[in-house]
């Protein structure tokens, strides 16, 4: 077999003017990308597919949504190179990062419509239970989402440790539910007397949206303890991918909101939206993250 070794100058000189930027497609013929497991997998197929048949049209090959039953399986199957990129939470990117030794990029985060990039773990109770504050709950059972999730387990963990609350004496039990909905449900049917989850703002989260999606009644769950701002997670990339191919991609998510405003108005919630669009972004950004994640393995280590 020949091999012809074809330096960078020459490219251009008797390639087509599109054809090096149109090279990844010879090697990927089918894009996949994962969502994490903050809601059941039909509503999280529902509400990506709109953006799937977009960025179809916008890259001209297959595109397919990857789910799993836990947040770990998006992020092994990045690391197993089964998928190309992700819809990550800012813990689930550094995991991501750690598992991968930096094979993973940033490249997008949501804005929401005051300019904001952020968002807030929250604990829900029932609103009929009388609980009002952390210190109600002393003795009771809190829900948290899954180990890999940011606002759903890192962030209220570590905060609430430094507020004075461990969560290991402070609660009689703190199972993880294994996904946002799923702890929301949990409070509302007495499984759990509270659980860890997210909102954007008060009008856009996972209790909002469960309530546009008839999953549960409003007025039903109230939140009783909000974390300091979270970074908002990134779409993420295998940092083994064609720069060509990450490039398009990271362009197609940037447009999306003006190219499709309904595909993006159905990935950021339906009805309960409250985005602006997307942001570049980078590593630094998720750098305190990655070293929360550290200090609460330490946490356990010691424990």
């Amino acid at each position: 077999m020949k091999h012809i070794v074809i330096t960078a100058g020459l490219i251009a000189g008797f390639l087509p003017a599109n054809a090096a930027a149109e090279g990844w497609k010879d090697q990927y013929k089918t894009l996949r990308f994962g969502v994490l497991s903050s809601e059941n997998e039909k509503d999280r197929i529902a509400r990506y597919t709109a953006f799937e048949n977009y960025l179809e049209k916008e890259l001209g090959v297959e595109v397919e949504i990857f789910t799993a039953g836990s947040y770990d399986g998006v992020i092994q199957a990045l690391a197993a190179d089964q998928i190309e990129f992700a819809f990550l939470g800012s813990s689930a990117y550094a995991a991501a990062y750690t598992e991968t030794g930096g094979g993973v990029i940033p490249l997008t985060t949501k804005q929401q419509e005051d300019g904001s990039t952020g968002y807030y773990s929250i604990v829900v109770v029932r609103c009929d239970s009388g609980y009002t504050s952390l210190d109600d709950l002393e003795g009771k059972v809190l829900a948290f989402a899954d180990p890999d999730s940011t606002s759903g387990y890192a962030v209220p963990y570590f905060n609430m440790v430094k507020q004075g609350y461990e969560p290991e004496t402070f609660f009689s039990a703190v199972p993880f539910s294994g996904a946002h909905e799923t702890g929301v449900q949990g409070v509302v049917n007495g499984q759990y007397d509270a659980a860890a989850t997210y909102q954007n703002n008060e009008i856009n989260g996972i209790p909002q949206r469960m309530v546009a999606k008839g999953m549960i009644d409003e007025d039903v769950v109230c939140p009783i303890w909000e974390s300091p701002e979270i970074t908002s997670g990134p779409f993420t990339a295998r940092a083994n991918l064609p720069q060509d191919l990450i490039e398009a991609m990271q362009k197609a998510v940037l447009a999306v909101p003006e190219k499709d405003p309904e595909a993006f108005r159905e990935m950021d919630g339906g009805e309960t939206s409250t985005g602006k669009g997307f942001v570049t972004v980078d590593h630094p950004r998720y750098e305190w993250i990655i070293e929360m994640r550290e200090w609460l393995k330490e946490q356990r280590r010691s424990g």
